[in-house]
């Protein structure tokens, strides 16, 4: 069994599907590891360190794929869709491809890659489940833009984040709000309370109100019926419009007392809801800061442009837009962890075993045998 590591071709894409470290316990499970020259030397892992571990580095793309029986990727087609697609030239039939594809957007990338008779397994699509918990790449990632949220907030706000005693007198702490308590918001919370900021929180779902309190924040509580407000795989369910005004509304004031907003508000597969608007970002006081981590779903401010910071009424908000490529290294080392865990959930004594009775492998396949199999991507291709 080969495992073909390809550089990353999507634009500004500075990530690695599998690091040095990982290449050691894949030979140990009979599984030879091909990397393209230069492939993790963004990430700082050089060439020098995957032969040391004992993989082989080609010196083409062609040649990994023409030797490799999985594709290992952090973004595949469908998640690197310009550029992903000179690699279904390079694909064969019965060939694995891992990684990230945006399948419930990009159904029509699944669309080709059935077509090259390749089996594709869509890491975003892993279920919440404690089993699948080692290999679970989107929490992974959230983790590490919570983390970098905060560090752009921190670098464009006119304040210092914590308390301060000083001969010049007394610095008071920077007030950060963080909208949704999922693994990013966490991590914001954790990282903007660690750097001094008093830090409050609100999710619509009111059982997170303990883990917010457990990192030292303050959880915000409107009085809104929230129902059901988290799906069976633990992610906030979207709510209608009506709803989302009304929490606008409630929100107004809170916005209002903070320098610092950092918003989270995600839907796997949907646009991101409107959670601040432009009469919000009007009630900041001047040299405020919105830092929107679902702004390459839209934006959770209805003012966010994605890949850009924008200046509003002296308030600054910022879209950034694959933040998990700013800290590759760690980002790689995560993310290899987990894609090297669901291959080894995959390949049993140097052979793919797919097993379509586990949870884990059935909801990651979307190809096999020249179809799209995926249930939820059938229907969205049927209704498109």
């Amino acid at each position: 069994m080969k495992i073909g590591v390809p550089k990353e071709t999507f634009p500004g894409e500075k990530r690695v599907a599998i690091i040095p470290d990982v290449v050691s316990l894949l030979s140990k499970k009979e599984i030879e590891v091909i990397v393209e020259t230069g492939a993790g030397k963004n990430a700082g892992f050089l060439d020098a360190a995957y032969e040391k571990k004992g993989a082989k580095i080609a010196s083409t793309r062609k040649e990994v794929f023409d030797q490799a029986d999985i594709i290992a990727q952090v973004r595949s087609l469908g998640s690197n869709p310009e550029e992903g697609k000179k690699d279904l030239e390079l694909m064969r039939t019965g060939q694995s491809i891992i990684g990230f594809m945006e399948p419930l957007t990009e159904v029509s990338s699944v669309g080709e890659l059935a077509k090259k008779g390749v089996l594709a397994f869509s890491m975003e699509l892993m279920p919440r489940i404690t089993r699948a918990q080692s290999m679970d790449v989107l929490s992974s990632m959230a983790t590490v833009a919570g983390y970098k949220a905060v560090l752009l907030a921190a670098a464009s706000l006119p304040k210092m984040f914590p308390m301060m005693m000083t001969a010049a007198g007394t610095i008071s702490p920077a007030h950060v709000f963080v909208i949704g308590a999922g693994v990013a918001g966490l991590q914001a919370i954790a990282s903007a309370k660690r750097i001094g900021a008093i830090v409050h929180a609100y999710d619509l779902r009111p059982v997170v109100k303990e883990q917010v309190e457990s990192l030292g924040g303050k959880f915000v509580e409107l009085e809104l019926d929230t129902g059901e407000s988290e799906d069976k795989g633990g992610y906030a369910k979207e709510m209608d419009e009506e709803f989302y005004k009304k929490q606008r509304e409630m929100m107004i004031k809170v916005v209002a007392e903070n320098d610092v907003v950092i918003t989270t508000a995600a839907v796997p597969g949907r646009k991101a809801p409107i959670l601040i608007t432009e009469e919000m970002v009007k009630g900041m006081h001047p040299g405020s800061v919105i830092v929107d981590i679902a702004a390459e779903r839209g934006g959770n401010c209805e003012l966010t442009k994605p890949g850009e910071t924008v200046e509003y009424n002296d308030v600054k908000i910022i879209g950034p837009v694959n933040i998990p490529s700013d800290i590759p290294f760690h980002a790689s080392q995560m993310y290899s962890k987990n894609i090297t865990t669901f291959i080894l959930h995959l390949v049993k004594e140097g052979k793919l075993e797919l097993d379509m009775e586990d949870e884990i492998t059935a909801d990651t396949l979307l190809t096999r045998d020249g179809a799209v199999i995926h249930p939820r991507v059938k229907e969205i291709m049927g209704s498109s």
